[in-house]
């Protein structure tokens, strides 16, 4: 895989960057790793699955580029700390935090805010608190989070997932406020409907293709998103190249918004 390789040609390069992600072993997370990581960073990934992790490090290997792995349960304020004290320990120190971690609570009922709430919110704010030592300490610093484009858009279903987005979101602006003292830039990505290899669009073409096909409508590019093209943007603004840019949430949608 030649996406980290392809941005860094066009002057994202983060060679020598110290960077953490948390949720990234499948999906936008491990697109973004593998990107980080071809692009010249030291990186290291946390999610809860062992097995995502080591399939992860293999696929970093084989493009020559290793990475540092653990595993944990990001809804626990402990095991966020513990990963952040390895990963700083096995970089060096930490320049670079990606919050991307998803509990998918989709159901309106308790489990499902509480996944929500605990992983898609609040894992990103203990970790960028527990990360600010780090943050602080670097010369270049900067924290991005995972939104999604159902932050902006009521429908039906997915309320807990939405509500904790939209909070995201907010957060991060805030977040940009807080830490501008420190030259500690805070943006977000919101993706729009991105489909991958046994990812939630992929099973739902299967499952409910009513519902993947009227979405799929729904997109003026007329195509679900992939996750290399979330890596992209997430590699833009974590370089020099962004240096100017904080407190913006940025969709990457194919104008999926656009409609409605």
């Amino acid at each position: 895989m030649d996406t980290g390789r392809t941005a860094a040609g066009h002057g994202a390069t983060l060679a020598g960057r110290r960077v953490a992600i948390a949720g990234g072993s499948k999906g936008i997370g491990r697109c973004i790793a593998l990107a980080f990581a071809g692009a010249g960073a030291s990186v290291s990934v946390c999610a809860r699955g062992q097995q995502g992790l080591a399939a992860l490090a293999r696929d970093a290997q084989d493009q020559g580029t290793p990475l540092h792995t653990h595993a944990a349960d990001l809804s626990g304020l402990e095991q966020i700390g513990g990963w952040l004290e390895n990963a700083a320990e096995a970089l060096g120190g930490i320049d670079v935090l990606v919050n991307n971690a998803t509990g998918y609570g989709m159901a309106d009922d308790e489990d499902g805010w509480a996944a929500s709430l605990q992983v898609d919110l609040m894992a990103a704010v203990r970790a960028s608190r527990l990360a600010l030592p780090w943050l602080r300490a670097s010369t270049d610093a900067c924290i991005l989070n995972l939104s999604s484009i159902a932050a902006q858009q009521p429908r039906p279903g997915a309320a807990p997932y939405a509500a904790a987005k939209a909070a995201l979101s907010h957060y991060t602006t805030s977040q940009a406020l807080a830490l501008a003292q420190y030259r500690i830039r805070v943006n977000a990505i919101a993706p729009g409907s991105i489909e991958f290899e046994d990812g939630l669009w992929d099973r739902r073409r299967v499952d409910d293709p009513a519902l993947y096909h009227g979405t799929l409508a729904k997109i003026p590019f007329g195509r679900f998103g992939r996750p290399e093209e979330i890596a992209h943007a997430a590699l833009f603004l974590c370089s020099p190249l962004a240096g100017w840019i904080t407190g913006h949430v940025l969709n990457v949608d194919g104008g999926q918004v656009l409609m409605g």
